[in-house]
């Protein structure tokens, strides 16, 4: 019987995809293409939405009061009313959500979840009746509520200094939650996404207490 042949390119090539690091999505880098990733999913989203003459929006989008426009809770940020409605939204979308991904990605997700769905249900509840309501930016002041709520409660030195800069780039948005003459945008999706998020920061940050985050084991 022969020696066993040995193909040392294979190991070489083995020991290089090795040394590769992961992607990690938790990263600078990885959390800035995640959302990246994101933000093209809604733009393909509009593309079929604009092709469609907009029909997406009156089935999926919130109806208050409306029990077949409870649909829109969940696929409301996923839908835009116009290329620009998308495109203001978009630049925040991406860096805020990048700043609460570098926290971790259970964090994103859920505050993301609590954020949608309970913005969502309250603005379902008090948005001006006989109207459809879509768009992210209820989602982004959640994200933002979140921010500045989890510096507030957890007076954790790193995240005040995260809250502070963030207010410094994006700290105009705030205005969206005040009444406009235009009838077009909805600012009580955006009160009532920046109250979800602050209550998701008063939930898992409470003050003098431990984080929380569902499915693992409460940290300081």
């Amino acid at each position: 019987m022969g020696s066993p042949i040995r193909l040392p390119f294979l190991r070489r090539g083995d020991e290089s995809t090795a040394g590769e690091p992961p992607f990690d999505p938790q990263s600078w880098s990885g959390a800035l293409i995640v959302m990246c990733a994101v933000a093209a999913v809604l733009w393909a989203v509009q593309i079929v939405n604009a092709a469609g003459d907009y029909h997406l929006d009156d089935r999926f989008g919130v109806k208050p009061r409306q029990v077949d426009g409870l649909w829109g809770v969940v696929t409301m940020p996923f839908l835009h009313s116009g290329y620009s409605h998308l495109f203001s939204n978009t630049i925040p979308l991406i860096l805020i959500g990048w700043v609460l991904l570098l926290s971790g990605l259970r964090a994103w997700a859920t505050v993301t979840a609590l954020v949608v769905i309970g913005g969502g249900l309250l603005t379902w509840l008090v948005g001006p009746g006989h109207s459809v309501i879509v768009g992210a930016s209820g989602m982004v002041f959640g994200w933002l509520g979140y921010l500045l709520a989890r510096a507030y409660f957890s007076r954790n030195l790193k995240w005040i200094i995260v809250a502070v800069l963030v207010l410094v780039f994006f700290g105009t948005l705030l205005f969206g939650m005040f009444p406009t003459l235009n009838s077009n945008v909805s600012w009580q999706a955006h009160v009532c996404g920046f109250a979800a998020g602050v209550a998701a920061g008063a939930l898992l940050h409470p003050r003098g207490g431990a984080t929380r985050l569902p499915g693992r084991p409460a940290v300081s």
